[in-house]
C-alpha cells in the first residue's frame, strides 16, 4: 500500500515537470557553457605541475569515484528504500547518478574561501570531469546492478549516459584548445563559466523553489537524508580521510570540498537528455534538483567551519602538492 504523502508527491510530479521545456533548454545550455569555461581555465603549465606532483590528483580520484558512489549507495538502501518501490526505485537512478558525477566547479569557489589550494582544485575538477566518461557509467553499472534486478521496470540506459558524458566532454576539449591558441579569450570564458555556475544557483533559487514548493512541501524527509546526505558526508569524509593521512590541512580541505560538491547542472542535463521520454523523469530529477539547492547551504557552513583554522600555525606545513 503506498502511503499518501507518496501519493501526494508522485500527483506533483506528473501534474507538472520538475523543469518546464525553457528550463530544459536553458540549464543544457548553462551546462555547455560552465563546462566550455572548466576547459578554458586549463593551460599547459597546469598538467605539467599535476604530473610533477600527482599524489593529490590520485587521492582525489579515490575519494571522488570511490567515496561518493558508495556514499549514494548507502544511502538510498538506507533512506529512500523505507519508501515503497513505485516511488523509491526511480527517485534512486536520480540519486545514484547524482553520486557518480565529477566535481562541480562551484568547488573552486568554495575552495577559494575555504582558504584551500585552489590550483589544487581546478586541476581536480577538471581531472574528475576527464575521467568521468569511463568512471561514471562504470560506478552506475556497478551499484545500479546491486538496486535493480533484471526483471525490474527500472534500468539504468548505461550507454546512452556514455553518448550523453562524450557530448557534453566536447566544450570542455574545445576550452582547453581555446585558451591554448588564445589565452586571453580563454581567460574570459573560465571567469564566464564560473558566472554562469552561480547563475545556475541563483536560477535555482529564485524561480524553481518558488514554482515548485508543493513538490518540495511533499517530498519524503528520506528524500532530503539522501539529497543532503550525500554532500555533507562525502565532504567530511574525505576531508578526515586527507587528514588521517597526514596531507596539508588545506588541501584536506580542497580535497573535501572537491569530493563533496558534486556536479549539479550536469547530473540534470544527463536526466534531461537521457531519459526525455520516461515517464519518470520527474522523481528522477528530484535528488539532483535538491541535491544542487542544499549544496550551496552545506558547502557555505562548511566553509566557515574550514575558514576558522589556525592559518599562522598551517603556514609552517610545507604544502607538497
Amino acid at each position: 500500500m503506498i502511503t499518501p504523502l507518496i501519493i501526494a508527491t508522485q500527483t506533483v510530479v506528473n501534474e507538472q515537470d520538475v523543469v518546464t521545456p525553457f528550463e530544459q533548454a536553458l540549464l543544457v545550455g548553462l551546462v555547455f557553457v560552465i563546462m566550455f569555461g572548466l576547459g578554458a581555465g586549463l593551460t599547459p603549465r597546469d598538467f605539467k605541475l599535476a604530473l610533477k606532483r600527482p599524489y593529490g590528483l590520485i587521492i582525489g580520484f579515490v575519494t571522488q569515484f570511490g567515496i561518493m558512489p558508495v556514499l549514494a549507495y548507502l544511502l538510498i538502501i538506507t533512506f529512500l528504500f523505507q519508501l515503497e518501490p513505485e516511488y523509491a526505485l526511480p527517485v534512486a537512478i536520480g540519486a545514484l547518478l547524482m553520486g557518480a558525477v565529477p566535481a562541480g566547479t562551484t568547488s573552486n569557489i568554495f575552495t577559494y574561501f575555504s582558504k584551500g589550494n585552489l590550483a589544487l582544485s581546478v586541476i581536480m575538477t577538471t581531472n574528475s570531469t576527464l575521467w568521468a566518461i569511463l568512471m561514471t557509467p562504470l560506478a552506475l553499472a556497478i551499484f545500479g546492478s546491486l538496486l535493480f534486478t533484471q526483471e525490474s521496470e527500472f534500468q539504468i540506459p548505461v550507454v546512452n549516459i556514455v553518448v550523453t558524458l562524450a557530448t557534453l566532454l566536447i566544450p570542455v576539449v574545445a576550452g582547453m584548445i581555446l585558451r591554448r591558441y588564445s589565452a586571453n579569450i580563454g581567460a574570459f570564458m573560465e571567469l564566464l563559466g564560473g558566472f554562469f555556475g552561480l547563475f545556475f544557483i541563483v536560477f535555482l533559487m529564485a524561480t524553481w523553489v518558488p514554482r515548485n514548493w508543493a513538490l518540495l512541501t511533499s517530498t519524503p524527509w528520506q528524500t532530503y537524508m539522501v539529497a543532503i546526505g550525500l554532500g555533507l558526508f562525502g565532504i567530511f569524509i574525505a576531508y578526515f580521510l586527507a587528514r588521517a593521512i597526514r596531507l596539508h590541512p588545506a588541501n584536506a580541505r580542497t580535497i573535501g570540498l572537491e569530493t563533496g560538491i558534486q556536479n549539479g547542472p550536469l547530473a540534470i542535463a544527463i536526466v534531461l537528455l537521457t531519459f526525455a521520454n520516461d515517464p519518470n523523469i520527474g522523481l528522477i530529477l528530484i535528488v539532483p534538483a535538491l541535491y544542487s539547492l542544499f549544496i550551496v547551504i552545506v558547502s557555505t557552513f562548511v566553509t566557515i567551519w574550514f575558514r576558522r583554522a589556525d592559518t599562522a600555525e598551517e603556514q609552517k606545513i610545507p604544502i607538497l602538492l
